[in-house]
């Protein structure tokens, strides 16, 4: 028998190696996490997020102030309000594709990464795969571009929007309060081409612009179209970022597949010569 304090130090041994086992394993499956697509796709999500939330509220907005202050012939802004329900409409299509694509691309990212090798040992690559890798490099690629069109296009309307709120600031400023010239100082929407030439009134001043820019609806929809546009900025940057992670993962699949036509060839080989060896022995065993 055992004396007990031998038995104890034997089982406190055994939960050591238990405990340092599961370590490892964590260590080892944390390893495998790919952190760029991680940290690519929660930018992307978090971009495409506050770009599709903040400006489907700041293009209703709009439409509130305009029909309120700018244009208050319902027929002079039909055109405008069909295109931005159209546009709101265009968002919520926005944020479902990229809820997608983004999951997609961390999947990808997980089963093409070297830590994945390391992870679940050696993995075979196809031509196909690697054709879908070279796919979703062309379309990130193309996506970075329309991207980049859609954060010069957000930035249109804080463009607007900081040019009547600096004109409000203007009228505000004490060099201008209490003047005469207040009510010459006047913001005209039309010339943007958000509106016809013959709506009415089309353009507001003096006192009744600063009215406007008191206005909840114009406070909000100025720093919604700013942050909507940041979250352009930052799905372009997250594209720029999957672009770099594919196409490196692309190159690692690129060298994998010689790798393995290597490792094949290599295998046939040695595989052929255990052969000819097996052979020359059944042969001198025959003559011995």
């Amino acid at each position: 028998m055992k004396p007990a304090m031998e038995t104890a130090a034997e089982e406190n041994t055994e939960q050591s190696q238990e405990r340092k086992g599961c370590f490892e394993c964590c260590i080892k499956c944390l390893g495998g996490v790919p952190y760029a697509s991680l940290v690519a796709t929660i930018l992307c999500f978090s971009g495409v997020a506050l770009f599709c939330g903040c400006g489907h509220v700041a293009l209703a907005g709009t439409v509130a102030i305009l029909e309120q202050h700018f244009s208050t012939n319902t027929s002079d802004h039909a055109l405008l309000s069909e295109v931005i329900q159209l546009m709101q409409y265009v968002i919520y299509g926005i944020a479902s594709f990229f809820f997608l694509y983004g999951i997609i691309l961390l999947a990808e990212g997980f089963y093409t990464t070297s830590a994945v090798k390391e992870l679940h040992g050696e993995f075979k690559t196809t031509a196909c795969g690697r054709c879908i890798s070279g796919m979703f490099v062309f379309l990130t690629y193309v996506l970075g571009v329309a991207w980049l069109g859609v954060f010069g296009f957000s930035a249109v309307p804080v463009f607007m929007f900081y040019n009547i709120w600096s004109t409000c600031e203007f009228i505000k400023s004490p060099q201008t309060n209490g003047t005469s010239g207040v009510e010459q100082i006047c913001v005209d929407v039309r010339q943007y081409g958000i509106i016809p030439w013959n709506a009415f009134p089309g353009k507001i001043c003096g006192s009744a612009l600063e009215n406007i820019c008191n206005t909840n609806e114009f406070y909000m929809s100025y720093h919604l179209f700013i942050v909507a546009c940041a979250g352009a900025g930052a799905t372009v940057i997250a594209l720029i970022h999957f672009l770099m992670i594919l196409s490196s993962n692309w190159a690692y699949l690129k060298d994998a597949s010689k790798m393995q036509a290597y490792q094949d060839i290599k295998a046939k080989e040695e595989q052929e010569l255990q052969d000819i060896q097996s052979r020359s022995k059944e042969q001198l065993n025959s003559y011995t």
